[in-house]
């Protein structure tokens, strides 16, 4: 039997997702996690084989948490599912641990195909992004190009400009000072660019709007 960690936010995701997971006779759901906090003690209590992640987490993003379950124990395998643009996040996601990525939007007819492929030992990527990997050729527009430059790191910080959150509040849910995320936010708009913090915001408002549609 294979044990399965569901790590998202939503209630109603993971339990599709359970419920998916209960249909197979193979597969069971050891521990579902609504938080990155809660998703280490669910790592630690319940030893995974396999771990679905959300990009979106409070207390931290689901690449921090890959790279901490990798750090925690090598051998549990990684699949996100999220509603990001996968041709921002999946090469992100796969150089941080994980072994696939699928859309939130394909996962209810593919997220049992993706488990079994990544069980398998392969990569689980949609058709599209693979042909793309494949050929080496990322055909991404300017804005996605520009945001390929940022670190990890910066990229969060940008989403939560796009949400509105502020400055003090991104230090406070990143556990960093609010000097480093000034810092961040200098470097992002150096990298894409940008001459003031205005352009800044206007630049992730619209970046964010773009990833919920």
């Amino acid at each position: 039997m294979t044990r399965i960690l569901i790590v998202d936010d939503h209630p109603l995701v993971r339990a599709g997702f359970a419920q998916l997971i209960g249909d197979c006779p193979d597969l069971e759901v050891c521990g579902e996690a609504a938080d990155m906090a809660d998703a280490l003690k669910q790592v630690d209590a319940t030893a995974p084989d396999l771990a679905i992640i959300d990009l979106s987490l409070s207390g931290g993003s689901g690449l921090d948490l890959i790279e901490h379950i990798k750090a925690r124990n090598k051998n549990i395998l990684m699949l996100v599912a999220s509603m990001h643009d996968e041709t921002l996040y999946a090469e992100r996601v796969l150089a941080a641990g994980a072994r696939g990525y699928i859309n939130k939007q394909e996962a209810q007819e593919s997220i049992i195909q993706a488990i079994r492929q990544v069980l398998s030992g392969k990569v689980y990527l949609s058709q599209h992004m693979t042909d793309r990997l494949l050929s080496g050729m990322v055909d991404a527009n300017r804005e996605k190009r520009a945001l390929d430059r940022l670190s990890n790191r910066e990229l969060q910080v940008f989403e939560l400009i796009g949400q509105g959150v502020a400055t003090s509040q991104m230090a406070e849910q990143l556990n960093r000072s609010v000097k480093t995320i000034e810092t961040h936010q200098a470097h992002i708009k150096k990298k894409l660019g940008l001459g003031s913090a205005h352009e800044l915001t206007q630049r992730a408002i619209r970046w964010v709007m773009e990833q919920d549609n």
